[in-house]
């Protein structure tokens, strides 16, 4: 491999011990507070998530300024220990905004590099006292104007399907200008900025339409390096939802297998059946490559290698399907009851047909990794 390009060590694809402890904590944690009851509960409730579990895992464990400097008021971990707490959540299919707040707009600022703005808004997030998230960082180009004022810069323009939009503290906007995309931080007001939750398949995250009428906004960062900014933000996402989609797979095999060892036919458990078990077979090798592309995705974010956006990509494609299959299993081999509103496995499958287009789809995703085996090797 050319020395530009260094390989990923093999000591960050392990799992450290503290990273071990940390699984530990938050998989008692989770339990305790996220039933199945516990998440519909919430899911009612005017934010969508536990606000008292959202200010647990800030205050009592730390999550959310796991992967933010020390110097911004967080712990001065890596994005390794963060995708633990992801992996974790996705098990338990917690609707916090750990995904919108903590990875993409606390890496978003991070990526900017604005010193300003990392310390205006970065010691919130990691305490729990801001809730954030990005807009107009698709492909498809900003849907939002910035336009500068006497007063400021204001945006014009509406952004969809926006993750927790409608309840968060903070938007990190990419918005056009003369010059082209920038990046700005907006703290929405009902009087500029009109919210409205979409309803969507997967409830437990939320999204909603944001429509910007002279919002008053200011620049994050240099503008000609909003677009670097949002590309490696959204694969940081990509390597997030992975973590979360091994998590969900996870518990889909664990509680099946579980299930079909007690649940009885003919007077035997239904998983002493080749064919139950040739298909829990299936879901378990697929459950080990997702590990390991979310694992070095992960390890690509932590250090930051050229290798990120195939990393991302790749774990996007191979997480995302290996998810949408344990559910489908999850569902299957519960038999009638899987198939049930009562039981919770249908949420399972929402999360997972709602994660396989978050970034976009695995099509595209397959087209962006053919294309970037094209790019030559940088000098």
């Amino acid at each position: 491999m050319h020395p530009r390009h260094p390989e990923i060590a093999p000591r960050l694809l392990s799992e450290t011990d503290e990273q071990r402890q940390l699984r530990t904590v938050l998989r008692d944690l989770f339990a305790e507070a996220c039933g199945p009851e516990d998440l519909r509960k919430h899911l009612a409730a005017p934010r969508g998530y536990d606000e008292a579990l959202w200010a647990r895992l800030a205050g009592e464990i730390g999550v959310h300024g796991l992967a933010v400097p020390e110097e911004y008021g967080g712990s001065g971990f890596t994005f390794a220990e963060l995708a633990v707490a992801l992996e974790e959540g996705g098990r338990a299919l917690a609707c916090a905004p750990l995904l919108p707040t903590v990875v993409l707009a606390a890496h978003a600022l991070l990526y900017a590099g604005d010193r300003t703005a990392c310390e205006r808004y970065l010691p919130r997030i990691a305490d729990g006292t801001l809730t954030a998230t990005v807009a107009g960082f698709g492909d498809d180009g900003p849907g939002v104007i910035a336009e500068q004022g006497g007063a400021g810069w204001v945006l014009r323009g509406r952004a969809d399907f926006v993750l927790d939009g409608a309840g968060v503290d903070l938007v990190l906007v990419r918005a056009g200008t003369p010059d082209g995309p920038g990046l700005f931080a907006c703290e929405p007001d009902p009087a500029t900025c009109r919210r409205t939750p979409r309803r969507v398949l997967d409830e437990t995250r939320r999204q909603a339409l944001l429509e910007f009428r002279g919002a008053p906004a200011t620049p994050v960062g240099a503008a000609e390096g909003a677009g670097a900014t949002v590309s490696a933000t959204l694969d940081t996402g990509r390597a997030a939802l992975a973590a979360e989609q091994v998590g969900g797979s996870g518990h889909a095999l664990d509680t099946t297998v579980e299930f079909v060892a007690q649940r009885h036919q003919f007077g035997r458990p239904i998983g002493s059946f080749q064919a139950v078990k040739h298909r829990l077979a299936d879901v378990l090798v697929a459950l080990e490559a997702a590990r390991s592309a979310s694992a070095y995705a992960t390890a690509c974010v932590a250090v930051a290698p050229p290798q990120l956006p195939v990393a991302a990509t790749a774990a996007a494609v191979v997480c995302s399907e290996t998810f949408r299959l344990a559910t489908a299993e999850y569902v299957q081999l519960h038999g009638g009851i899987g198939f049930t509103w009562e039981h919770p496995a249908h949420l399972y499958v929402r999360r997972a047909r709602a994660g396989e287009v978050l970034f976009g789809t695995a099509d595209r995703h397959r087209a962006r990794l053919a294309g970037l085996a094209l790019e030559p090797c940088s000098v």
